[in-house]
């Protein structure tokens, strides 16, 4: 039986993936940070693990448990993360470390930590969970943006460097999709950003709050997190997975946009998003 380590299964496309891999005959790790999210976990019938990214004893220790349990790992699907909004004026050093330590530090403790095993074992896949805006960058998302602009070079590094083993590197490109994200980056901006002082205050609360207590999901380029789960469960069931996967149609089209427009036309055009 193929196994999977999955970070952040808490909820969202993390949760989402861990149930359908396992739907699929894929014996799932699924973690999560919170003590409480692991007992959910256990409770849905996981072997539920307790990793907190920024924590590299937690990764020491899962990664030794799931050896003891299989005696390999096939995969693992670094997704945890999370947002903070933003400009770039109001981000302070330390709530930019933060955004960091988590998306990007802790994504490639992970990594690091797993690949000694793979390169022991011969195989394994690399699934590292980036997105739309690791290709683009929208406004007063400036810490997200440059955490996944980060965790475009180091994978695309990574990959080159394995090429001559049967270890795969796979990056997903994600869109507008159905989870907690948009919630918990509210929980963020509220706690991290002077809304009352800041000069861009007003567009902030008519906008960007807004945006962020919409509870409508429903746009034409959102998709659910079921979409992230499929491409999941096809690198899993793939010889020799793809470098990189797109996943809704805003992807496709930024994606394009960002080869084919000049820097300032794309400017302007992400100007209007």
């Amino acid at each position: 039986m193929k196994n999977i380590l999955i970070t952040g299964c808490s909820s969202g496309i993390g949760l989402e993936t861990a149930k359908i891999l396992k739907e699929n005959g894929i014996k799932v790790y699924a973690s999560a940070r919170k003590k409480e999210d692991v007992e959910m976990l256990k409770n849905l019938g996981f072997d539920a693990l307790l990793i907190d990214v920024t924590n590299a004893q937690n990764i020491k220790e899962s990664l030794e448990y799931i050896l003891s349990k299989d005696g390999k790992i096939d995969a693992v699907f670094n997704n945890a993360g999370f947002g903070q909004p933003g400009a770039v004026e109001d981000i302070s050093v330390k709530v930019l470390k933060e955004q960091f330590e988590t998306n990007f530090f802790g994504m490639h403790e992970v990594t690091i930590q797993i690949l000694p095993i793979f390169r022991k074992q011969g195989f394994g896949k690399i699934i590292q969970h980036s997105s739309v805006l690791g290709i683009i960058s929208l406004k007063f998302r400036g810490a997200y943006n440059a955490s996944k602009y980060a965790i475009e070079g180091l994978a695309d590094t990574l990959r080159l460097e394995l090429l001559d083993t049967n270890i795969t590197v796979s990056t997903i490109n994600t869109g507008p999709v159905t989870s907690k994200f948009r919630e918990n980056s509210l929980n963020n901006f509220r706690k991290n950003i002077d809304i009352e002082n800041s000069f861009f205050s007003k567009i902030y609360k008519e906008e960007v709050k807004k945006r962020l207590e919409s509870t409508d999901d429903g746009g034409l380029f959102n998709l659910p997190a079921s979409s992230v789960t499929n491409i999941v469960l096809k690198i899993m069931n793939s010889k020799r997975a793809k470098p990189r996967y797109y996943v809704t149609k805003a992807t496709y089209i930024l994606g394009f946009a960002k080869r084919v427009l000049s820097t300032s036309l794309l400017d302007k055009l992400l100007n209007k998003i």
